[in-house]
């Protein structure tokens, strides 16, 4: 009798508790999956409440496999799937919320529409750090707004999603402005992005780099505030997105400029099915930019592994990352 195939995983059997290394089943590829061998998966914000159990709308049903992007190798393919072959170099976002098992593991069965080849010109690890924030990036400046060459772009927040909307507004050919804290500045800059101080009084920036009028497209990282500043920032008739789009705001002044609203929800195709080929599509998009040098991912110089899985989540806790957090899976 031939034994069921294993792998090791980061366990989680408790909200908050430690990650266990442990031994379970390899998943089979079912129609339409693919089998991958996770070389590294990228640790995002939402992972945290995730693991807290804080995350309502992103629930995973415990005993769980954390991890939301990853980039690895295509062990072997399901029935139905087409578009990619065993050993085929690919990246993704792909579980790791709603009951969907996560890329912490040396395997993940992974619906092949959510998969885009990986960009030629960069690492695996770089790769894992990609999917979520591009994705997000790409719904909002593109899908939501079309961004256009020789717009105004300020986006709201320059972490790791805000970094991404940067370079995709760049790409696209926008000039872009981008707030946060004095101590980012160089780093904004090295983005290509002129950086404004969050302590700057919403009026004065608006005065200062739009002489009053008001900037085209408005990118909202931050939530909260972050939204607020953004209705009194955008022009008349412009577009004000957020991906952090909760709470109660008065839309005032949005509405005497006769302004638009979109909301992101990155991960309603994982959760609901709907719309997977979009995010496919959105990958191969970023790998091309990518690898036309026009974007680059910024991760943290500091690696970690299955068994580290807690010292990644830690960094994040205490604020202390310099770029996307990863986890190489399968160096």
């Amino acid at each position: 009798m031939n034994a069921v195939p294993s792998m090791q995983a980061a366990l989680l059997t408790q909200h908050d508790d430690a990650f266990q290394v442990a031994n379970v089943p390899r998943p089979v590829p079912g129609r339409g999956q693919v089998l991958v061998r996770v070389g590294a998966s990228a640790v995002n914000p939402l992972d945290l409440k995730i693991r807290a159990g804080k995350a309502g709308h992103a629930a995973q049903p415990l005993p769980a496999i954390l991890g939301i992007d990853m980039a690895g190798v295509v062990e072997s393919v399901g029935p139905g799937v087409s578009d990619f072959r065993p050993g085929d170099e690919v990246y993704g976002m792909t579980g790791g919320v709603g009951g969907v098992p996560g890329s912490l593991a040396q395997y993940q069965a992974a619906d092949a529409r959510l998969l885009a080849p990986r960009p030629s010109g960069i690492g695996v690890p770089e790769a894992a750090a990609m999917p979520l924030v591009y994705i997000t990036a790409w719904e909002g400046l593109v899908d939501r707004a079309q961004v256009k060459a020789g717009q105004t772009v300020l986006v709201q927040g320059a972490g790791g999603v805000g970094h991404a909307v940067i370079q995709l507004a760049r790409a696209f050919g926008a000039t872009v402005f981008a707030v946060d804290g004095a101590s980012k500045a160089e780093q904004i800059r090295g983005w290509g992005a002129a950086p404004i101080d969050r302590d700057t009084p919403v009026e004065q920036y608006v005065a200062e780099h739009t002489g009053g009028r008001g900037f085209d497209l408005v990118y909202d990282t931050v939530g909260g505030s972050g939204i607020d500043a953004s209705f009194n920032a955008v022009k008349r008739f412009g577009h004000v997105v957020s991906a952090l789009g909760w709470g109660t705001h008065a839309l005032a002044p949005l509405s005497f400029r006769a302004g638009t609203y979109s909301g992101v929800f990155t991960l309603l195709p994982l959760l609901t099915g709907e719309g997977r080929e979009h995010h496919g599509h959105i990958l191969r998009n970023v790998a091309r930019l990518a690898d036309e040098g026009k974007i680059t991912p910024f991760v943290d110089p500091r690696r970690f592994d299955l068994a580290s899985v807690a010292d990644a989540y830690a960094l994040i806790e205490r604020r202390e990352a310099r770029g996307k957090v990863v986890v190489e899976v399968a160096p």
